[in-house]
């Protein structure tokens, strides 16, 4: 071998190097023919080799394949949504189903010591309300006032003994009627009640009249036909007339309240319960 080619080798030996090749083994002679040349032997060197990047830890082994990644799991099938089901306290017993309509006794129960809305603080008493609960004939009032918030019960005061005395006037006895209010805690000051304490109160009004099921339910003022009927023209422009509510009816008349400010119009009070005594023998 000249000189000229051992530099040639060794430069090449020493690239190699540089690159972490060292180990090299020798072609096996051809069986015939000329032995290629040292020129046609070697990889012809790259166009522009690029700036080796020794390696921070040669080694003489090949880098080891990385370890292939695990297998997604196929992803399961999407789970219908269901509304949970009810929970109950472990100390306390599930509700029973009910077997058959609403009892006043249920719904009395179901209210419990309401605080539904901001008329609670200032009550002394729930009145829920009193009277047959089959009766055919249901009054329904405004609120309950000192009288009724100190007793519990509805119309016991002025108001309720000219209610009484109308109702023995036309041959009806308390005994024998229902009475309650839209709502069922004195408003302060004996204020008409607010939408908002009507809102929370009347949905067990309207279960006490679905339990009674009486023939004909008296709202007795304005608020009561708003909350019962929805009409909002004045009580002296629609008193006396009967209205639709479901399957039951319903007659608007004035307040007793209103009668004991305006005793001449006790009369309109008289008219109205005379039609309530009319409806009730099915004249």
């Amino acid at each position: 071998m000249d000189q000229a080619t051992r530099k040639e080798l060794t430069a090449w030996l020493e690239f190699y190097q540089e690159l972490g090749i060292e180990g090299f083994y020798r072609r096996k002679p051809a069986t015939a023919g000329t032995p290629p040349s040292l020129a046609e032997a070697r990889p012809a060197p790259p166009a522009a080799a690029p700036k080796a990047v020794p390696s921070p830890v040669p080694t003489r082994t090949a880098t080891a394949p990385a370890p292939p990644k695990p297998a997604t799991p196929p992803t399961p099938p999407p789970v219908a949504i269901r509304p949970p089901a009810p929970s109950f306290n472990l100390f306390e017993a599930a509700p029973a189903p009910r077997s058959g309509p609403e009892t006043l006794e249920q719904i009395r129960q179901d209210l419990g010591d309401c605080h539904r809305c901001k008329l609670a603080p200032t009550r002394k008493t729930i009145v829920f309300g009193e009277g047959n609960p089959h009766a055919e004939l249901v009054f329904i009032g405004e609120g309950p006032g000192a009288d009724e918030d100190e007793q519990g019960l509805p119309f016991v005061g002025r108001a309720g003994k000219l209610l009484n005395r109308m109702m023995q006037t036309v041959g009806l006895k308390r005994e024998d009627v229902y009475i309650c209010n839209i709502v069922k805690c004195r408003p302060p000051g004996n204020r008409t009640p607010e939408k908002d304490e009507v809102d929370s109160c009347s949905p067990f009004l309207y279960r006490q009249i679905e339990a009674i099921k009486p023939r004909l339910i008296c709202c007795l003022g304005a608020p009561a036909v708003r909350t019962v009927l929805g009409i909002k023209e004045g009580i002296t422009k629609i008193r006396g007339q009967f209205y639709d509510f479901g399957s039951t009816k319903a007659l608007a008349t004035v307040h007793p309240a209103y009668v004991l400010r305006n005793p001449r119009e006790e009369k309109i009070l008289i008219e109205d319960f005379e039609k309530i005594r009319d409806f009730l023998k099915g004249a």
